[in-house]
């Protein structure tokens, strides 16, 4: 049987992504005993620094029955400048899967060429396909699933933006991005989605924002972008998701963030400790919806 990397949304179907969170389901409430991973190894490879990430899959792991092994850049000869396909066919040779966390897409897809294990994409700058199905589980237990439903997305059109839009892409629901100029999302993966979802961009938040039945946010200068910080305040300005703001999508609506998150910037803190936020269980839902995950690729 051919091995089975998870690099982006779209490598997934919409039945896929369904039987996937009903396995996270079974996971969550403890109706799920099997213990896949037994005797296996997951090798995570890690450029940069993480907590839900490495946390979930390294408990996940266990609780299948597996080892993770944390890897950082410093570790291992990948950070003195040891090629990456000659990093994976040697990992493949020890470990039964490897998760990696990197800045360049490009590293992720050269390693799952050269790994004869699966690669799970654990973020890059141009994805973050993990988060977003934690994302997704999430609004299925919050508003019944993502049918029919729109989904606002504030700020910097980043690897969460760009992980939305191939969301959108397979499962079809309404996507808003409100970013400023400049700082739109990935233009190819923009173009892809609009072809087979109903996506949009707009300068203008509340146009995003307005009726939608979940908000999304991000940090507004992300890992490696810090000298940018400063800029990027600039050019953000209007984007926070605030009480006003929320008052504007539908009543029911749900606020997400990826975390970690700097309050009174993106985000204020009366709207993330409110009760439309749901960022604690997304956080949570990082564990469930990635052993489901796990199972289905490592199993």
């Amino acid at each position: 049987m051919p091995k089975r990397d998870f690099l982006a949304i779209t490598d997934l179907s919409t039945t896929e992504i369904k039987a996937l969170f009903d396995l996270a389901a079974q996971m969550k409430v403890g109706r799920y005993k099997k213990q896949p991973l037994t005797g296996k190894v997951l090798g995570m490879v890690f450029a940069k620094s993480s907590t839900r990430t490495r946390v979930s899959f390294e408990v996940g792991t266990y609780q299948l029955g597996g080892h993770a092994l944390f890897l950082s850049a410093r570790d291992i000869q990948l950070g003195r400048g040891e090629p990456i396909k000659d990093t994976a066919r040697v990992l493949s040779r020890y470990v039964d899967g490897i998760v990696i966390r990197a800045f360049a897409h490009g590293d992720v897809g050269e390693l799952a060429r050269f790994a004869t294990v699966p690669v799970i994409n654990g973020l890059t700058d141009l994805l973050h396909p993990c988060q977003v199905l934690a994302d997704l589980f999430t609004i299925r237990e919050a508003l019944g699933g993502w049918e029919g439903k729109v989904v606002a997305w504030v700020g910097d059109g980043n690897n969460m933006a760009n992980s939305w839009l191939h969301a959108a892409q397979v499962l079809g629901f309404e996507l808003r991005l409100a970013c400023p100029e400049g700082y739109e999302p990935n233009h190819e993966i923009f173009e892809q989605a609009k072809r087979n979802a109903k996506v949009s961009i707009t300068e203008l938040p509340e146009e995003a924002v307005r009726g939608a039945h979940v908000v999304n946010t991000d940090v507004w200068a992300s890992m490696g972008q810090e000298e940018e910080a400063e800029a990027r305040a600039l050019a953000f300005k209007g984007y926070t998701v605030d009480r006003e703001l929320m008052a504007l999508a539908a009543p029911q609506a749900v606020l997400l963030h990826c975390l970690p998150a700097h309050r009174g910037e993106e985000v204020t803190d009366e709207v993330i400790e409110g009760p439309q936020s749901r960022v604690f269980d997304e956080a949570e839902n990082r564990l469930h919806v990635q052993k489901a995950l796990l199972a289905t690729i490592m199993g």
